[in-house]
């Protein structure tokens, strides 16, 4: 018997005895309809990966042959974003289509946090569900572990993963990170708090549905772990035929960095480079088996939830070009945890077969938001009304290679205290417009001051992708742009408070951590030790 366990795959007599009562009480026609396969959709997010990470973005890279590959299949995005440049609000835009001002999720959840996303938002796979897929998720959730926040609880029918990011809780054999931290500790004694960003007192679990089944969990087997009970989940449903629904969010490229080709007694592979080409053969031995399975009806989506954490050094991404180069002349990084272009401008592919057409790269301008109202578009089923919705239908990007994407794109701040979840960047067309810059922690320590705009800094970026130079700001070119820039602001913030929006809880409790065994030190199963 497969590991995984399926419950709501539709066995033979339920097949049957469905068609028996669409047959007698819709009518053959909607029979046909009813019961008519609909397509697969595999979301593919990774985390922490930077623009430049992938060889088909930047040319004598050669980790990721499996994604290269899948590009010229596929299409290429070069102008595709993630919601946000930090993991939770980024996921939460990512699963509702909607911008943390309007679902509250503005900054991350903590280990000890009580909430999650909302419970009055909702999330893809509850849409997904209600229309008779088989959803599943594998990996990194970040979006609540307690009670009915859990993705068990969110839609999805099968879930196998972490809870939060793989640095928030200690493991037996740490992965490479900066500063380096200890294994969990044994004796209630020594667990003492030296390591000020290392987690000594929970240890990392890892759930299959509702229940803890390793904690601490082995970080070097877990992308293992993850192919099997993804490649599982594809072979259910073709022996099924039920159409499914499989968000995957990888540990990749997030530190610690904990590749199996990498472990610390092999020492003449880099760490990160490692990383990436196991990410890279993830991705493909879930490409193989989708493409055993039901090839022309499965669309897979690769994407990255935000760019390249640059204070971890030698253990970060490529931004490529993006170098944000007006805040790093200033001090700080200008990726992960800001609105520079290498904060949220991510590698992403969409490949299906026979549907998108093969070696296509699209200039559209795009965004994680899109996954959401563009896959149920696909999928037949209408968007969750009585709230409006930041993502668009990209249906005739993708199958007719329309370049049609957003007219203004908003990127959220994620780490500036006090403004987090704020719309202070703005993108029209080719134009990039700051009313707050300000940056994160550089590899060193560096960080840059966070200063306000007005009138905004705004940048070209088809002259200046690093972001070095802004206009003007007493020429015709900026005030043309200004204008305009205001306009859109304005819109969606009217907008936004006039919607239904939705607040998160982010309190903390110790005991909202969770833990398998509390009577252990770092929780730990003592049927693992």
């Amino acid at each position: 018997m497969p590991a995984v366990s399926v419950p709501l795959l539709l066995s033979g007599a339920v097949f049957t005895a469905l068609v028996y009562f669409t047959t007698n009480h819709l009518g053959r026609r909607d029979t046909y309809s009813y019961l008519k396969k609909k397509p697969n959709f595999i979301i593919v997010l990774a985390d922490d990966i930077g623009w430049g990470d992938l060889g088909l973005n930047r040319p004598g890279m050669n980790h990721t042959p499996n994604l290269d590959r899948m590009a010229q299949e596929g299409m290429r995005f070069t102008d595709f974003h993630s919601p946000a440049s930090t993991c939770s609000p980024s996921r939460a835009a990512l699963l509702t289509g909607r911008h943390g001002l309007r679902n509250g999720v503005t900054h991350n959840f903590a280990v000890g946090s009580v909430g999650g996303l909302p419970l009055n938002e909702t999330v893809l796979a509850e849409v997904l569900q209600a229309a008779g897929y088989y959803t599943a998720m594998i990996g990194k959730w970040h979006l609540g572990h307690r009670g009915p926040y859990h993705p068990s609880h969110r839609g999805f029918d099968y879930y196998f993963g972490i809870p939060y990011s793989n640095d928030m809780g200690c493991t037996d054999t740490p992965g490479y990170d900066i500063p380096s931290c200890p294994p969990c500790a044994r004796d209630p004694l020594l667990d003492g708090d030296e390591h000020k960003e290392c987690y000594s007192r929970i240890a990392l679990p890892l759930f299959e549905n509702l229940r803890i089944v390793e904690q601490p969990l082995n970080l070097w087997t877990l992308a293992e772990q993850y192919t099997q009970k993804a490649i599982d989940i594809i072979h259910h449903a073709r022996a099924s035929g039920q159409s499914f629904f499989l968000y995957v969010a990888l540990a990749h490229m997030h530190v610690p960095l904990s590749a199996a080709s990498r472990e610390p007694s092999i020492t003449h592979i880099d760490p990160y480079a490692a990383s990436l080409e196991e990410m890279d053969s993830f991705v493909g031995r879930i490409k193989t088996a989708s493409d055993a399975s039901d090839k022309e009806n499965t669309l897979i989506w690769f994407t990255g939830d935000n760019g390249p954490w640059e204070k971890k050094c030698q253990f970060s991404g490529s931004v490529g070009p993006f170098l944000g180069r007006w805040q790093t002349d200033r001090g700080g990084s200008s990726a992960k945890r800001t609105t520079w272009e290498g904060g949220h401008r991510v590698p992403t592919i969409a490949y299906w077969p026979g549907k998108i057409p093969a070696n296509v790269t699209s200039s559209a301008l795009l965004s994680g938001l899109d996954i959401f109202p563009t896959v149920l578009s696909l999928a037949g089923e209408s968007l969750p009304s009585q709230r409006q919705y930041d993502g668009i239908d990209v249906t005739k990007v993708l199958l007719h290679q329309s370049d049609t994407g957003h007219k203004s794109l908003f990127h959220p701040n994620s780490g500036a205290a006090g403004h987090f979840g704020d719309l202070q960047t703005v993108r029209l067309g080719q134009y990039k417009a700051f009313y707050i810059t300000g940056a994160a922690e550089a590899c060193g320590g560096g960080t840059g001051q966070e200063m306000v705009h007005d009138p905004p800094l705004i940048f070209d970026l088809s002259r200046d992708e690093g972001e070095g130079v802004p206009l003007d700001s007493s020429s015709a070119e900026y005030s043309m742009v200004l204008e305009r820039v205001e306009k859109e602001r304005q819109a969606v913030l009217t907008d936004i408070a006039m919607d239904n929006v939705s607040r998160a809880d982010y309190a903390i409790d110790p005991s909202a951590a969770p833990c398998c065994d509390r009577s252990h030190v770092a929780c730990r199963c003592r049927g693992l030790e």
